[in-house]
């Protein structure tokens, strides 16, 4: 049986959120591409992870976590496909202050023009989308008529399958919990060391 080729594109904010709702910070130093590899078939392989994100530069010591884990992914072999966030001007409803939001631009549209592009470039036998939100089903539907032959599925994060019906499967927990970074990494000769607000609970 010929092994079939998995690309995998990970919606980095809607995962993020999913993992926070869990109330377990050490799982949001999750290697990607192991837990990616947890949701194949036997007969298939990851080729390539994808992950779509931005950089809240504004929020410094967030920015500085994200930063790190991100360079602990690509050690991994992960892509990072970067967004953006854009201010937009609020206004509060019962007091009338008027204030500064932030709005994540991109990304929805970074991993629909990847899915498809990959699909008709024949870089993919399955690809495997993660993500709740159902702004994406649109992209998926039309790749798939689009690039033939090609199967896409959905995948939710931990506890979200609730928040899209299409999805095929959700990513469980304990898919999570054994698939975390270590707490080092050497790259290049220097070491990516895991945030201490993603340490796991003392034994």
């Amino acid at each position: 049986m010929a092994v079939r080729r998995v690309s995998v594109y990970i919606d980095g904010f809607n995962l993020y959120h999913a993992l926070d709702d869990l109330g377990e910070n050490h799982l949001k130093w999750l290697d990607l591409w192991a837990v990616s590899a947890t949701l194949v078939r036997k007969n298939e392989v990851v080729t390539a992870v994808k992950y779509f994100s931005a950089y809240a530069t504004w929020m410094q010591p967030s920015y500085r976590r994200h930063q790190r884990y991100v360079a602990a992914l690509q050690s991994r072999g992960v892509e990072f496909i970067e967004g953006r966030f854009k201010e937009k001007p609020m206004q509060c409803k019962s007091c009338g202050v008027r204030y500064n939001a932030h709005e994540e631009k991109e990304t929805d549209v970074n991993i629909g023009v990847h899915l498809m592009a990959d699909g008709l470039q024949n870089r993919f036998d399955r690809a495997l989308v993660i993500s709740a939100d159902t702004d994406l089903n649109e992209a998926v539907r039309l790749t798939r008529a689009e690039a033939t032959g090609k199967q896409i599925d959905i995948v939710a994060p931990p506890k979200r399958k609730g928040r899209n019906s299409t999805a095929l499967f959700e990513m469980t927990v304990g898919r999570v919990r054994s698939s975390l970074l270590p707490a080092e990494l050497e790259v290049d000769g220097k070491t990516i060391t895991r945030p201490t607000e993603y340490d796991p609970p003392a034994a």
